[in-house]
C-alpha cells in the first residue's frame, strides 16, 4: 500500500516517497507562506512551480513560497543555519521577507532547540532571537537610503521622490532587503491600493519594481499601514513594509525611531537603531502541514 508519512515534531515535516513533496503552511499576521525543506532533497522548483503552488484556487495558496536550502555561509563564526529562497506569488524571486523570516526562524529554533537562528537570504544573513513575549525579533540589517540602494532608475532625493498617483503623493524610498515607496496619508483604509498599487509597483522609476505602502501616523508611537506587495498584491501584513514605514516616518520626523506598526493582520514592533539596523518583532504561526501531489507541479515542469 501507499507509504504513510512519518511526522517529525521538531521540523514539522514528513518522511515521504520522492513522488510527494511535504510542505508546511505558516503565516505571520496573515501574510501566508508555503514552506518547503530542500536541504536533503533537491526539489528543483522555479517560478512556474511557485505560481502553481501559490494559486489560491488550484494550488495551496500563499503570498510567498519559501524554500529552505543548505546555507552558502555555513561554516565558521557567524555561520547561517539555513538559506531561505523566496518566491513571490507571481513566481519572481525576492531578496527579503520579514514575516517569512520569522516563520523559518521558528522552525529552525524548534529543530535546534535554541532561542536563536541565523537565516541567510539574497539580501544577507539575518539573525533572529526569541522575544520575551514569545514572538520572534529579527535584525533585518541596515536600511538602504541612497537612491542606488533602492534602486531607482535615476538620481533622486529618497526622502522626497516626487511620485504621485491619485491621493498618493511624494513618497519616501527605503530598501529593507527589497525596495519600498512609503506614502503618508490621512486615512490608510481609504486609499484604493488595489487600483493604484500595480501602476506604482511597475513605475519606470523602479527598475526592480517596488512595494507600495500607505502609512497613516496615529501618534508618535503608532503607524497604521497597508501595503501593496511587489509580486503578491495587497496582503494582510508586510514585515519589510512595516520596517520601511518606520524608517520613512522617522526620516520625515513624524515619529521617533521606534513604533508599533498596525497592519490589517496585526501589529509589529519596529525599531530603527542608531547603527542603521532595523529590528522587527512579531509572531509566527503554523496553520497546517501536508503533501503536494506531483500532478500540481507537472504542467510547470
Amino acid at each position: 500500500g501507499k507509504a504513510k508519512p512519518v511526522y517529525s515534531r521538531a521540523w514539522r515535516t514528513y518522511d515521504t516517497p520522492m513522488s510527494e513533496l511535504p510542505f508546511i503552511k505558516m503565516h505571520g499576521l496573515g501574510n501566508d507562506f508555503v514552506v518547503l525543506d530542500a536541504r536533503q532533497r533537491n526539489i528543483g522548483l522555479g517560478g512556474a512551480h511557485a505560481r502553481a503552488i501559490a494559486d489560491r484556487r488550484l494550488g495551496i495558496g500563499c503570498d510567498q513560497l519559501l524554500v529552505i536550502e543548505p546555507p552558502e555561509n555555513g561554516q565558521g563564526n557567524g555561520a547561517a543555519d539555513v538559506f531561505m529562497r523566496i518566491f513571490n506569488a507571481d513566481g519572481a524571486e525576492a531578496g527579503a521577507c520579514g514575516n517569512g523570516t520569522r516563520c523559518v526562524a521558528q522552525l529552525v529554533m524548534a529543530e535546534k532547540e535554541t532561542a536563536e537562528a541565523r537565516i541567510e537570504t539574497k539580501a544577507g544573513v539575518l539573525t533572529a532571537v526569541r522575544a520575551e513575549d514569545g514572538g520572534i525579533a529579527v535584525d533585518m540589517g541596515p536600511a538602504g537610503l541612497d537612491w542606488r540602494d533602492i534602486p531607482l532608475a535615476e538620481e533622486r532625493d529618497t526622502l522626497n521622490l516626487g511620485l504621485a498617483a491619485g491621493p498618493l503623493k511624494d513618497p519616501v524610498a527605503v530598501n529593507v532587503g527589497n525596495p519600498h515607496a512609503v506614502f503618508f496619508v490621512d486615512d490608510a483604509a481609504a486609499v484604493p491600493l488595489h487600483d493604484l498599487g500595480p501602476g506604482l509597483e511597475n513605475d519606470p522609476l523602479f527598475p526592480q519594481r517596488a512595494n507600495i505602502g500607505a502609512a497613516q501616523i496615529l501618534d508618535d508611537g503608532n503607524i497604521r499601514l497597508r501595503v501593496w506587495e511587489r509580486g503578491a498584491g495587497l496582503t494582510r501584513a508586510c514585515g519589510t513594509g512595516a520596517c520601511a514605514a518606520l524608517v520613512a516616518a522617522s526620516r520625515r520626523e513624524l515619529t521617533g525611531r521606534s513604533a508599533t506598526v498596525v497592519l490589517d493582520g496585526g501589529r509589529l514592533l519596529i525599531e530603527w537603531r542608531d547603527d542603521n539596523h532595523v529590528i522587527m518583532t512579531g509572531p509566527a504561526a503554523t496553520s497546517f502541514t501536508g503533501l503536494i501531489d506531483p500532478s500540481l507541479l507537472e504542467p510547470a515542469r
